[in-house]
């Protein structure tokens, strides 16, 4: 069946624009914000991984290791989601 009046359809589209412009914001601005939490998390995980390693093995210089470790995975972490967020904004 169509429509008689076809001017009554633009106020659900215009609507629907606009959630879906919301929403892609919404999407956008977490994918920022998991960039903000990725490197501080993953240096985090690798101090506290080194820290037990340290304990286990009676060491004291395990938890450098992994600092330096979650720092690098991070960093190259928040390196490929920067890239990614820039390919999406770019299409």
């Amino acid at each position: 069946m169509s429509d008689p009046d076809p001017n009554s359809g633009r106020g659900e589209s215009r609507r629907s624009d606009a959630r879906n412009s919301g929403m892609n914001t919404l999407v956008q601005a977490e994918s920022l914000l998991q960039i903000a939490f990725v490197l501080p998390a993953a240096v985090l995980i690798g101090w506290g991984a080194g820290a037990l390693l340290d304990k286990r093995l009676h060491t004291h210089w395990i938890y450098i290791v992994g600092l330096l470790f979650g720092s690098a995975a991070g960093l190259v972490e928040v390196v490929r989601q920067a890239l990614r967020a820039g390919n999406e904004k770019r299409k």
